[in-house]
């Protein structure tokens, strides 16, 4: 007997980390593994951690506590408002809530880049557009890809290049 096998096609992604409220660490790590365990999601590297400033919608707010951030590379068989809808699930099980824009927050998870597709709707917008002005995207980013480039802009490296690099080094273990 001949065993049929359905084709999946998984695209390759992009997702930012973030959070700045709780224990960081613990939950960038923790967001990684549920993010691989989403069905048709594989997580293939993750960068380091870094840790970069609060930004708020009035500047950068010292006074607030400081966020962690990695990049993650993955590939999805998921369309992209299907994974949207999961990170926001996971986002929700770390205690995200959304009362504030760009407030302070224990988990976001963002989809800068998903294959080339491009997407601007009310929900969504891919390539994520603010990416190529975050050095806390551009710098892990760079990491996993150093030739990378952001549709519509252009090569990561001259974009961090062009704007101030406030993001550091934070000691931990390897996220994935």
């Amino acid at each position: 007997m001949i065993r049929q096998q359905r084709l999946r096609v998984e695209l390759p992604v992009m997702l930012a980390l973030g959070s700045n409220l709780g224990d960081r660490e613990t939950t960038l790590r923790d967001a990684v593994h549920a993010i691989n365990a989403i069905d048709g999601v594989t997580v293939d590297a993750a960068s380091s951690i870094v840790q970069t400033p609060a930004l708020k919608l009035s500047g950068i707010d010292h006074s607030a506590p400081a966020y962690l951030n990695a990049v993650v590379s993955a590939r999805s068989a998921l369309e992209p408002h299907a994974l949207l809808t999961e990170l926001q699930r996971i986002e929700a099980e770390n205690g995200r809530v959304r009362d504030e824009r760009w407030g302070d927050r224990t988990l976001d998870i963002d989809i800068i880049s998903f294959a080339h597709l491009q997407v601007d709707d009310e929900l969504l917008t891919i390539p994520h557009p603010r990416a190529a002005e975050r050095a806390f995207v551009l710098v892990p980013l760079l990491q996993l890809d150093p030739h990378a480039n952001l549709a519509g802009v252009g090569a990561a490296a001259e974009c961090l290049s062009a704007i101030e690099n406030d993001a550091t080094e934070f000691e931990a273990a390897p996220l994935w």
